[in-house]
């Protein structure tokens, strides 16, 4: 290849890598204050409403608010194989959401993630309420319940946990939470009875509430909230507190969502409506979805219906749930090939439980599939390389006189049927699966604190061999030897050795830099996706070997 075309090859990869890092979704700063009160998982938040307690107004009543004091709150548990909830009848709440299958840490003895945890605006915890639309106005109040403590096994039947208000104007509602043994699904469903004399104003509002975290696995994973509208998915960034904004349309689900987590709040039904969200100064990210208004006519009732789920971005689990949720999974522009590459490595995981050799047989299948594309390269290397002492004799006889350079060199291509192009096409094929892994890395639960072997314990993470006491340059902590990215540093070298050393002197030198310098830029990628291209590099060493060594 000639030297424009790998310089426009290799500013093109860095300018992409380089995009990433400065356009990525931004982190969410937060005070000190914050950040050493929560070590562990972003808060999550989700509660459903619409007028709780009421005050006349001109023949009509309107919401208002009532402020319940904390000591009549009980606590209610629900435990199940997949989670374990801590409910408060104030609200009512959620306390703790802990996933059993999910740990903060590699090791399997760290704390559970825990979806829910203390807000940092108020002191409250995570609260379902039935009140007023503005999240921020809104104050608990204190419910009946019928269960102390709901425990389910795996063979258990759906058990329905319900609460019970009556407030002093005539208004009664009725919560119905129903939770199933085997699934992160919770039904819920809402009742507002209208006990008095006049009609009441009202909308059913959904509220997600939570605190994002400081650190994001990748530069391409999203942290925030998110919706499907109009059946596309749409992501709601509020970048700079304090901040709002909003969107309208058909909804079919409202959610926040972090690297690997999501809390989603599914309407029965889509209906017209808009997303608010609101980005506190001290970092709190607040969501409302308001579908219409509504007016209950006195002695009159009406009820509202919502799925939630508090789980795993899980790209099956999300199918399996249905309503469209599945579509939360989204890689973006090379969605197209990472599915296709996530569902290759799941179903391969299957029979040998360990990601590292999937993603070792995953390489060998696409480098077999690419197999005569790149044999075709190859030998067009090969024959250029037979080319280098006509084509410097061309660049010395035609020094001062470019474009009759350009001339000579491209009829000495047709006369041989060389294509000048064919060394970058190994390399260029792989950039699609290469940014479609590095998203499935970054972003795909599957992969989250998948071990390898040795000290690669982490697939979504790089490797670090040791804990180093001091910072290293260009790596992100924490800063350990990265043995294998120094290993595909020295596989890129001598790839580069065996390819037909190029006419041009500036090219050679730029080339030789290459191995470096992509070493510098796989130093904190995730080790599965150096395991990627290593092993990519070291077939294609041999398939090179094979085609060199063979008589013309």
């Amino acid at each position: 290849m000639d030297k424009r075309t790998l310089l426009a090859f290799a500013l093109s990869f860095l300018v992409l890598i380089g995009w990433s890092l400065l356009f990525g979704p931004k982190q969410v700063q937060r005070t000190n204050q914050e950040e050493a009160s929560n070590s562990s998982r972003p808060v999550k938040a989700v509660k459903a409403a619409l007028p709780q307690a009421l005050e006349k107004t001109a023949g009509r009543i309107t919401p208002t608010n009532r402020i319940i004091p904390k000591a009549d709150e009980q606590e209610i548990e629900i435990d199940t194989p997949l989670y374990k909830a801590v409910f408060s009848n104030a609200g009512p709440g959620i306390k703790s959401f802990k996933l059993k299958r999910y740990h903060q840490g590699i090791d399997q003895t760290s704390p559970l993630v825990d979806l829910v945890g203390p807000k940092r605006d108020t002191g409250d915890y995570l609260f379902i309420d039935f009140g007023n639309p503005s999240p921020t106005q809104g104050e608990k109040i204190i419910y009946q319940v019928d269960h102390q403590k709901i425990q389910l096994g795996p063979r258990s039947s759906p058990q329905d946990l319900v609460f019970q208000s009556m407030s002093k104007n005539g208004l009664s509602t009725t919560q119905t939470f129903r939770f199933y043994p085997d699934q992160y699904r919770i039904d819920l469903k809402i009742d507002v009875a209208n006990q008095s004399n006049l009609p009441v104003n009202g909308v059913f509002a959904a509220h997600l509430k939570a605190l994002p975290s400081s650190k994001k696995k990748s530069y391409y994973s999203y942290v925030g909230l998110v919706l499907l509208m109009d059946k596309k998915l749409k992501e709601l960034k509020i970048k700079k507190p304090p901040a709002e904004k909003s969107i309208k349309g058909q909804i079919d689900w409202v959610a926040y969502e972090d690297d690997y987590f999501i809390s989603a709040v599914i309407p029965e039904e889509p209906a017209n409506g808009v997303l608010e969200g609101r980005l506190s100064p001290s970092g709190i990210l607040e969501g409302t979805y308001l579908p219409a208004s509504m007016t209950i006519d006195a002695s009159n009732q009406v009820s509202s219906k919502y799925t939630l789920y508090l789980g795993p971005r899980d790209l099956t689990i999300l199918k399996q749930f249905g309503k469209n949720l599945d579509k939360a999974v989204n890689f973006g522009w090379f969605d197209i090939f990472a599915k296709p590459l996530l569902h290759a490595l799941r179903f391969s995981n299957e029979y040998i439980n360990n990601y590292g050799v999937s993603i070792i047989l995953l390489t060998i299948l696409i480098k077999i599939i690419f197999w005569p594309l790149t044999h075709k390269s190859y030998k067009s290397m090969k024959e250029m390389q037979k080319l280098q002492p006509r084509l410097a004799k061309i660049r010395e006889k035609y020094k001062d006189d470019k474009q009759q350079l350009n001339k000579e060199m491209m009829a000495l291509y047709r006369t041989y049927k060389v294509n000048p192009m064919g060394g970058c096409l190994p390399m260029i094929i792989q950039i699609p699966v290469f940014f479609a892994l590095y998203r499935i890395l970054g972003t795909a639960i599957e992969l989250r604190h998948a071990p390898f072997v040795l000290w690669i314990n982490d697939l979504s993470a790089p490797d670090r061999l040791f804990v180093l006491p001091f910072k290293v340059p260009f790596m992100s902590p924490p800063y350990g030897i990265p043995v294998l990215t120094l290993l595909m540093g020295v596989s890129m070298f001598v790839q580069q050795k065996m390819t037909p050393t190029p006419g041009d002197p500036t090219q050679a030198k730029m080339m030789m830099f290459l191995p470096i310098i992509f070493t510098f830029m796989f130093i904190n990628f995730p080790s599965g996706l150096v395991l990627y291209w290593l092993v990519n590099n070291v077939l294609s060493i041999g398939q090179q070997y094979r085609i060199y060594k063979k008589p013309a």
